[in-house]
């Protein structure tokens, strides 16, 4: 009796099976809906900060925990 004949995968749409790889590695975290992502004006001359303290972080906390890059990073 001969061994039955594996099925072969052939990749004809590179582009979907990229696309799932991606999404196959990813990582959704849920904040606490009362974090302050806005910074406060400060009140003194020049830009004010697009982010508040707690915000920015969050987003290093992440970057050092999973070795990411941090611009995967940016909300």
């Amino acid at each position: 009796m001969s061994r039955p004949i594996p099925p072969t995968c052939e990749t004809r749409n590179w582009r979907s099976y990229t696309e799932a790889l991606k999404r196959r590695g990813s990582l959704t975290i849920w904040f606490d809906p009362e974090m302050m992502w806005e910074a406060k004006p400060t009140g003194k001359r020049g830009r004010q900060p697009a982010y508040s303290g707690a915000a920015i972080q969050s987003c290093l906390t992440i970057k050092a925990l999973f070795g990411m890059a941090l611009r995967q990073i940016e909300p």
